[in-house]
């Protein structure tokens, strides 16, 4: 049974928050690989606390993957989405707009370097390999928040995935330490420019995980390994704890929260 609890927030500003939390609201997730995603963790917390969920998935190699994640998450959209194609990107939206005619929620979880760019040192990098690490990873979810921005009639969160690489070297992280620090900044200047609209940007950075992104990166597992020890809570992060950090930023509890890089990192970023 739905009910409604009355918050006493400051005055005149009390909203009514319902049970599930993010009940009736709807989410577009990008970026679910196989059931190790970090949108897969955060499209699966969306749903427990009561969010429809539409998915999209990067070619037909992945769908084998990731469609029985959406028949789980009860997903009612369930779409191709390659970034590089804008009328790819621009169907996700039309449709998502005629079926539901609104969205509250917009993760975007994709990231890209050609494996020679991104395991070649920045110094080496390409060109064209710097170019479609930032189109794919940092500007395809300004066009993404370009399009969800009209749809979030009553506001929204939108949603980015950055890593600790943006703002310290870590070795190996290469090209998309750049590329990260630009997404990071993208998102405190989407934050500034929509706030007006009630919708909140956040930029989450995640500790290491082993995900298919994160295979590209060389001696990954040494760097699980030294996350694991330096972290003060003395383990790992799971999918699932960036999903729940993620769903309580899209809620009414976070309403005033904005523009944040929200570390979900057991604690390893404040270490020197």
């Amino acid at each position: 049974m739905t009910r409604t609890i009355k918050a006493r927030p400051a005055k005149g500003m009390g909203p009514e928050i319902r049970r599930p939390v993010l009940k009736g609201m709807k989410a577009l997730v990008a970026g679910i690989a196989n059931q190790h995603s970090i949108a897969y963790g955060c499209a699966k917390a969306f749903r427990e606390l009561g969010a429809d969920i539409a998915i999209t998935y990067v070619n037909e190699k992945t769908k084998s993957y990731v469609e029985p994640l959406a028949r789980e998450l009860e997903a009612p959209i369930f779409m191709p989405l390659d970034v590089a194609h804008d009328e790819a990107l621009e169907a996700v939206f039309q449709t998502v707009e005629k079926k539901w005619g609104r969205l509250d929620i917009l993760l975007h979880s994709l990231a890209f370097a050609p494996k020679e760019d991104l395991r070649g040192g920045l110094l080496n990098c390409s060109r064209d390999g710097f170019r479609q690490a930032m189109d794919i990873s940092c500007h395809s979810f300004i066009r993404m928040a370009r399009l969800a921005a009209p749809l979030m009639k009553e506001g929204g969160t939108m949603f980015a995935m950055s890593y600790y690489g943006a703002n310290k070297v870590v070795p190996n992280y290469n090209v998309m330490g750049p590329v990260k620090a630009a997404l990071e900044a993208s998102c405190r200047y989407l934050a500034y420019e929509l706030g007006k609209q009630r919708i909140r940007v956040h930029a989450i950075s995640p500790g290491p995980l082993k995900t298919r992104a994160a295979s590209g990166l060389k001696d990954f597992d040494l760097l699980l390994n030294q996350a694991a020890g330096r972290a003060p809570v003395g383990e790992l992060v799971d999918i699932m704890d960036v999903g729940f950090a993620c769903a309580y930023l899209a809620t009414p509890y976070a309403r005033r929260i904005t523009g944040e890089t929200m570390y979900v990192d057991g604690g390893v970023n404040i270490m020197a």
